[in-house]
């Protein structure tokens, strides 16, 4: 066959392949021409997911009768001017392909008139070529009509799915131009019927509500803005987790300002996919599976394993560090330091995690008032917590003989039963002594155990309900990285070397993870075939029966049921931590329970145990006057 040259129309359907996939395209290109064009308010109207009609409608700048037609050539833009500006782009635009794509591939009709024109211009084209123009009155904006969108190409006009479907992709293009800028009022109209419509209001949470529903919008914390600049200026935002959630391939090397803001779920908000990872730079849209997985590390050991997080993060940075002219679609970027931006989205998305998380409350039918802040906990000021810790003193020291009493008769029962319970004396200072940053959980008194499984405690606004082996795993896998940190792991010597016969799979599991067995206090070694010889344990496990509870471990390594993405250590501390936390069905003394609850309100993250499951819920006293018909 002969080598010749495409037709025009043949060259430019082609190139309109990779900008136009489906009429969510459309609609993303000409809703960023209008933002690029200063609009404030943007109307997009679609029929049949989009195939039969697309309408976006603004009130922006207007292009100018001369430059018209102008606009529907290949290359022709009015963002950038030379290749200088590709390095530090602030528009969503630059490349001048989107009209000429469009009108290649469908009917579009423009209406436009510029500000300072009195007159505006009506322009016909189909397949790419004019078929009229003339002047036209109308508001100063644009509107632009993309119909029959792939009808002179079949092919691709195949491939696109049900009209709902396609109708699902373009709302959900509008809501993330409605995330990134909510001081911009968008409305989206499909077949006649009103889907979506942002406020204009300027208050990121507007528009969460709006996109999410209330019941999530309530649920999702503020970050704040939080700015990283070069290595060493972040503060000490350190913390027991980060031991084994750095990723070495993400060093925190900030070499410029970045500032990072937005909202992220709470840790008991989190769905089966990673698609509610909403991300901006610069208030444009990408996709990036690391920054991505820098949100999900975030959350180690808060959600559960398989679950992720719903977040919403803007990053803000220098122009000139990240390049957007990577990918045909603009939906991946390259950031010039990319650990950098790791970094910072992981701390700040942890800080507010660990400052700000709630404890999940109990809801008794309580009907929603319309006000996200209404949902979100108190927050009780030093005075409260300081009125809240008097009162509490006085009660345990009226109530001192019974406790005393209560503690004995509960502590004869207990040692008729085996326990792996134990809470040695820590050094962690409670969160109220140390005015260095706010109190994660209120101090709480303890009342009793419920079905030998949950202690009840009072505490300054309410009944709080502890999981006592939740609780435990927390304890312990905090304390357990705070002695690894220090390198002073507490190790049990066996007296007996253990050996331990494994099947097949677990003896393979066991030759993988030697290295790290053994860091974790795990002294073992091959014994020949499927056997082992086990030298040491962690200490936390002493009291345990050692072969069961290594065998257990071992299983849950090779179950990878554990695993935090790929930290194998992480995994293997918090089975150990798992296995030695008191179980559900012990009864308690008071002294133990007391311990415990003290322990945890020491904790960096008391909300969750390691595998992200809660430790406590809480009851409001509100909600029980509610309940009571107090008020």
């Amino acid at each position: 066959m002969p080598i010749r040259i495409l037709a025009t129309e043949v060259a430019n359907q082609i190139a309109a392949g990779e900008v136009v996939e489906r009429p969510a395209s459309v609609v993303k290109e000409l809703v960023e021409n209008s933002l690029d064009a200063g609009a404030t308010d943007i109307r997009v109207e679609v029929r049949e997911g989009g195939r039969r009609l697309v309408r976006v409608q603004d009130d922006g700048c207007g292009i100018p009768a001369a430059e018209v037609e102008l606009a529907f050539e290949r290359h022709a833009t009015s963002k950038i001017a030379s290749a200088d500006d590709l390095s530090h782009l602030t528009t969503l635009g630059f490349r001048g392909e989107a009209l000429a794509s469009i009108a290649s591939v469908a009917q579009v009709t423009l209406l436009t008139r510029a500000r300072a024109e009195e007159i505006g211009s009506l322009l016909r084209l189909a397949e790419g070529r004019e078929i009229s123009r003339e002047s036209h009155g109308g508001p100063a904006g644009t509107v632009i009509t993309v119909e029959h969108v792939f009808a002179n190409v079949p092919a691709r006009l195949k491939f696109l799915k049900q009209a709902a479907t396609e109708a699902g992709h373009i709302q959900q293009i509008v809501t993330r131009f409605a995330l990134a800028y909510p001081e911009r009022r968008f409305n989206l109209v499909s077949d006649g019927k009103l889907l979506f419509q942002s406020t204009g209001s300027g208050k990121l949470v507007d528009v969460l509500v709006k996109v999410y529903g209330l019941e999530m919008a309530r649920g999702m914390i503020d970050i704040g803005e939080r700015e990283s600049g070069r290595a060493g200026e972040d503060g000490d935002e350190n913390h027991l987790d980060e031991t084994l959630t750095h990723s070495p391939a993400h060093p925190f090397t900030h070499s410029q300002s970045i500032r990072v803001s937005g909202y992220v779920g709470a840790p008991a908000l989190h769905r089966s996919h990673r698609g509610y990872i909403t991300l901006f730079v610069n208030r444009r849209w990408f996709q990036d599976t690391s920054i991505a997985y820098a949100v999900i590390q975030a959350y180690h050991t808060l959600v559960p394993t398989g679950r992720y997080p719903v977040a919403v993060i803007f990053v803000e940075i220098d122009p000139a560090e990240v390049d957007v002219n990577v990918h045909p679609t603009k939906a991946e970027v390259r950031f010039r330091d990319s650990g950098a931006v790791f970094g910072a989205v992981q701390r700040a998305v942890r800080r507010a995690l660990i400052d700000q998380a709630p404890v999940p409350q109990v809801s008794l039918g309580q009907e929603p008032t319309g006000d996200p802040a209404a949902f979100r906990p108190a927050q009780l000021s030093w005075d409260q917590m300081a009125g809240w810790s008097e009162r509490r003193d006085a009660l345990l020291g009226a109530g001192g003989r019974e406790q005393e009493a209560g503690s004995r008769r509960q502590g004869a029962e207990a040692d008729t039963q085996p326990t792996s319970f134990q809470l040695p004396a820590s050094n962690l200072q409670s969160p109220v002594s140390n005015l260095q940053f706010p109190s994660l959980l209120p101090l709480l008194r303890v009342v009793g155990q419920l079905g030998a499984t949950y202690v009840v405690c009072e505490g300054p606004d309410g009944m709080y309900l502890i999981d006592q082996h939740a609780a435990h795993e927390r304890v312990l896998y905090e304390q357990f990285l705070a002695e690894r940190a220090a390198q002073k792991l507490a190790i049990q010597p066996l007296l007996e070397p253990l050996v331990l016969d494994l099947n097949p799979e677990q003896a393979a599991v066991v030759a993988d993870e030697l290295a790290t067995l053994g860091e974790m206090g795990i002294a073992i070694e091959p014994f020949g075939g499927s056997s082992y010889l086990v030298r040491s344990i962690p200490a936390i496990l002493s009291k345990d029966n050692p072969q069961s509870a290594l065998v257990e471990i071992i299983d849950g390594l090779a179950q990878g049921d554990d695993v935090v993405e790929n930290s194998h250590e992480a995994a293997l501390v918090t089975l150990i931590c798992k296995r030695a936390a008191v179980k559900g069905g012990h009864v308690m003394s008071t002294a133990e329970m007391q311990e415990l609850v003290r322990r945890l309100e020491a904790c960096h993250s008391p909300r969750t145990c390691p595998h992200g499951r809660p430790t406590m819920i809480h009851l409001s006293a509100t909600e029980l006057a509610r309940q009571f018909g107090r008020i």
